[in-house]
């Protein structure tokens, strides 16, 4: 995938997910991607439950964490903020809303949960003792957020406001790269937002999409969207056994 901007302000710094029985997806992800996982620490605070810190080679690549009762199994994309009350009003001021949190504090870093103006949830991410992802755009690690709309001009407008991104459209392709100060952040797509609901899905780099796709059969996952050939990359979409679902690409050769 294309390298990103992850270090600044305004930028998604973070992936992870939140799942009904956290073990159960260290038991799919890490032999899936070679991740090793940390010992457990706290969810944030206000958060019930263990959080587990995935690495790759000793470098953090995303997170494991239990999700709240009764809520699906979701990954989340963070995007680093240095303020909480700055960016919650900044949010609510360009149509968004804040949907849980702020939650934890000092050394353990901020998180707050938000809805962009066409109702996409995300997270807002502050530093404490970790600094985002350590690893990312190698394989095996995370690559790429992508924002799923139905609404590209009113999502343009919010994240416009929000984190001064700036949309480019791709040539030839069905997709376009939001930028921040001229770095690549992310990506859009339009949806119909039914058949592919509204979302933002995280993409990870494989070296194979194909094996990898075989792999996450053979630990008790799905095929949402078999590999295929895409601009550039051969892609797949594969749902985790709790129902959570991420993409992975491999360039093509």
């Amino acid at each position: 995938m294309t390298n990103r901007e992850t270090r600044s302000v305004g930028a998604p710094c973070r992936v992870d997910t939140f799942q009904p029985d956290p073990r159960a997806a260290m038991d799919f992800y890490g032999p899936l991607f070679g991740w090793s996982f940390d010992d457990p620490t706290p969810m944030p605070a206000g958060l019930e439950g263990d959080y587990f810190a995935a690495r790759l080679d000793g470098r953090r690549v995303a997170g494991i964490g239990q999700a709240p009762p009764s809520s699906p199994p979701m990954w989340n994309t963070h995007v680093r903020f240095d303020d909480v009350g700055e960016s919650l009003a900044r949010a609510e001021q360009a149509g968004g809303t804040r949907l849980a949190g702020p939650f934890g504090a000092g050394s353990d870093g901020v998180l707050t949960v938000v809805a962009d103006a066409t109702g996409v949830p995300f997270c807002l991410w502050q530093d404490g003792e970790s600094d985002g992802d350590e690893l990312a755009n190698e394989p095996n690690s995370w690559a790429m957020s992508s924002l799923h709309t139905p609404d590209i001009e009113r999502a343009q407008a919010f994240y416009g406001a929000m984190f001064d991104w700036q949309l480019e459209s791709v040539p030839n392709a069905a997709f376009s790269l939001w930028r921040r100060a001229g770095r690549v952040v992310a990506v859009v797509t339009a949806t119909d937002g039914v058949a592919v609901p509204p979302h933002w899905s995280v993409n990870f780099a494989v070296r194979d999409a194909d094996t990898v796709t075989q792999h996450a059969v053979a630990l008790g996952g799905t095929v949402l969207m078999a590999p295929m050939n895409t601009p550039g990359f051969r892609s797949a979409v594969i749902g985790d056994p709790q129902g959570g679902f991420i993409a992975v690409s491999a360039a093509a050769g």
